[in-house]
């Protein structure tokens, strides 16, 4: 985490239970991370981004009402009149089951992070989504972070396209 610095970072965060919600703005403050957004659910979140919030991350929790998670990193992802379907999100949540993890994967979350969280834990995602991003691919039914995380041959042709070019 050498080298990092939050004081330019603008965040967005998504939680719909005010008490979490401040928790993680205390623990973003104590970060260096002073620029942030909030929203109550996602469907404030995508107004406030389509309102003109310009963010380099977005903090999103799972379970919420009128819209979830889950359905905020859908749209953000693949509606046309997205303003940044390429940032950045970290849902934190409670629901960790392994369908409830593969679905927010399958809606373009980049990573996932538990609740309860620590500071130590919430830095050490915030570093890894800046400072090494995963490329986002299209395909005919998704687009986002590419959902590997290991690099393994591939037997077929390569019909994905990626953001960021090769290195």
């Amino acid at each position: 985490m050498i080298g990092f610095d939050g004081r330019q970072l603008r965040v967005l965060l998504v939680e719909d239970n005010e008490h979490f919600r401040r928790l993680i703005r205390t623990v973003l403050q104590a970060l260096g991370i002073t620029r942030v957004t909030e929203a109550t659910d996602g469907g404030a979140g995508l107004a406030a981004l389509g309102g003109g919030a310009e963010v380099d991350l977005v903090i999103v929790d799972y379970r919420m009402q009128p819209m979830d998670g889950v359905e905020f990193t859908r749209r953000l992802r693949t509606d046309p009149a997205s303003a940044n379907p390429y940032v950045p999100v970290l849902m934190v949540t409670g629901y960790t089951e392994p369908r409830l993890v593969a679905e927010a994967r399958d809606a373009g979350v980049n990573e996932f992070l538990a609740k309860p969280i620590s500071a130590k834990t919430l830095l050490s995602r915030i570093v890894q989504l800046i400072q090494t991003p995963r490329p986002f691919v299209s395909t005919e039914g998704y687009f986002g972070p590419d959902r590997r995380r290991r690099a393994v041959p591939f037997p077929h042709v390569e019909r994905r396209r990626s953001s960021l070019p090769e290195v």
